[in-house]
């Protein structure tokens, strides 16, 4: 399995991060894919990873929460980060709308830089978005044709927000614990209006722990509990699904 968005970096592992890499490996996760949400988790995931070659995967980017009155001088400063040929991706980046719409406009002209980061890199965008899709959508537009392609991270949406998000070609849904839930309507959307070539697998950790963890420090090894629960709502075998998801991951990250 591969988790394509695990915050790994966090204070939250800092005591047991070995421990919780060896889980995921015992569980069958091959690849953990690293996003940052400024610039300083930019400057030190790289640095994590390097400490798990082949195993940890870093990328760099300004997270919407993050976005604030010094966003431009931030973004100058993540943009070289890039060139290191370690970067994978460009995340998390996008649009959140959520708790506070105090730095709007800000969000929104930081999301399309990156975006345009992404054209001039060929490096595939890791998107972040809540209550916000109108917004992003009409900003990816512009820059349709020629982005490389990415991940919908942390999908919860309907069917109509599935196919809306669909029509980039080259983007796939991340889908993580949240489909596990009692009350999620993933397990019956997703297969109504999502190909399996378009979907793969996360965890967010430590956000988000899948069922039977849920309201539990979420971690890498857990990503096969959401593997087992797509499986079922797709009526595939789970090495069917496994095999399709790790297959997306790698036409999206061309660098791994």
């Amino acid at each position: 399995m591969i988790d394509t968005h695990a915050h790994l970096d966090g204070e939250e592992f800092r005591e047991d991060l070995t421990e919780v890499i060896r889980r995921a490996q015992e569980a069958g996760v091959e690849k953990i894919f690293i996003p940052a949400i400024d610039l300083p988790t930019s400057i030190q995931i790289p640095q994590l990873c390097s400490q798990y070659p082949g195993y940890l995967y870093p990328m760099a980017g300004l997270h919407p929460e993050e976005v604030k009155a010094n966003w431009r001088e931030e973004l100058a400063a993540i943009r070289p980060l890039l060139d290191n040929p370690q970067m994978i991706a460009i995340g998390e980046v996008g649009l959140d709308f959520y708790w506070s719409r105090e730095f709007e406009q800000e969000q929104m002209e930081a999301f399309e830089e990156q975006v345009r980061w992404s054209v001039e890199t060929r490096l595939p965008l890791m998107i972040h978005c809540r209550k916000a899709q109108n917004e992003m959508v009409k900003i990816l537009r512009r820059y349709e044709k020629d982005l490389p392609g990415g991940v919908f991270h942390c999908f919860t949406g309907n069917q109509i927000e599935a196919r809306e998000l669909l029509t980039f070609d080259r983007f796939v849904l991340g889908i993580g614990g949240v489909s596990t839930f009692k009350k999620s309507h993933l397990p019956e959307d997703l297969p109504a209006a999502v190909p399996l070539s378009r979907i793969v697998l996360e965890t967010d950790c430590p956000y988000m722990a899948p069922v039977p963890n849920r309201g539990k420090r979420n971690e890498p090894a857990f990503v096969a509990l959401v593997l087992q629960r797509l499986a079922e709502a797709y009526g595939v075998s789970p090495e069917e699904l496994n095999r399709q998801t790790n297959e997306n991951a790698h036409r999206i990250f061309t660098r791994v």
